[in-house]
């Protein structure tokens, strides 16, 4: 099972669209995933026109079971959703034992799946180490703004960070780039420059997309709603690419 949290501390850089698409091009081939929304926004499941009763809060706070809180979304693809209550969630989760490891032992019990993915908050939270310590890979969304940078030099601080303190060995496996514009030259200096500090791991672009904008209010993946757009083709591509990671 490959645990993946998607993240970046700078808000705006594509984190969920990227997640629900990765994750919902996975179950196009079988895979089976489940998606865990950290953030209090609740991005993931609006995407996906999911309402839940039972949130990441029941199951860290209220120790609701797992598979209670787990909802189907689409087929082969299961989400556990957040809401605005996961934010005092994690007031009471800094006065638990261990409080870095509640995530983790809240799902130690997590089966039947290929994938999971995290879809975490655009900050650097309680949650976001939680997240980081129970994934094994870090997927990186990297808008094409020169801002989006900084966010990046912060995470790699904290993982290095974490992985010192705990003793864990997670990674950044892929950096995506998003709102790519060949038109512009930022776009192009941008890459080049996360290529020099991810050799070997900067994925194919996501390029600009009207449909991709679209499609949340939808609330449908990119695929439901424009298959044929280049949106679509690139994060297929990526999905690829991160099957194929370590192969």
């Amino acid at each position: 099972m490959r645990k993946i949290a998607v993240i970046n501390y700078k808000g705006g850089t594509g984190k969920t669209t990227s997640v629900v698409n990765l994750a919902y091009a996975l179950s196009m081939t079988g895979k089976k995933v489940l998606l865990i929304d950290t953030d209090p926004q609740g991005s993931s499941g609006y995407y996906l026109g999911i309402k839940s009763d039972k949130t990441l809060y029941d199951l860290i706070i209220e120790n609701v079971a797992i598979q209670d809180c787990i909802q189907p979304a689409r087929h082969n693809l299961d989400i556990i959703c957040s809401n605005e209550h996961v934010f005092p969630a994690e007031l009471k989760m800094g006065r638990m034992n261990e409080r870095e490891l509640v995530l983790s032992k809240k799902l130690q019990d997590l089966y039947g799946y290929d994938f999971v993915f995290l879809d975490c908050a655009p900050s650097m939270n309680l949650l976001n180490q939680n997240a980081l310590l129970f994934a094994n890979e870090v997927v990186l969304p990297v808008s094409m703004e020169y801002l989006s940078l900084i966010g990046v030099k912060q995470l790699l601080k904290n993982i290095k960070i974490i992985n010192r303190i705990f003793s864990k060995k997670v990674k950044i496996t892929t950096v995506i780039p998003t709102f790519y514009d060949k038109r512009h030259k930022k776009s192009k200096d941008i890459i080049g420059s996360l290529k020099r500090v991810f050799p070997n791991m900067v994925s194919s672009p996501v390029r600009v997309s009207i449909s991709l904008s679209e499609a949340p209010g939808k609330k449908m993946t990119i695929f439901e709603y424009d298959p044929h757009c280049e949106a679509a083709e690139d994060y297929y591509k990526i999905m690829e690419e991160i099957v194929s990671y370590g192969k």
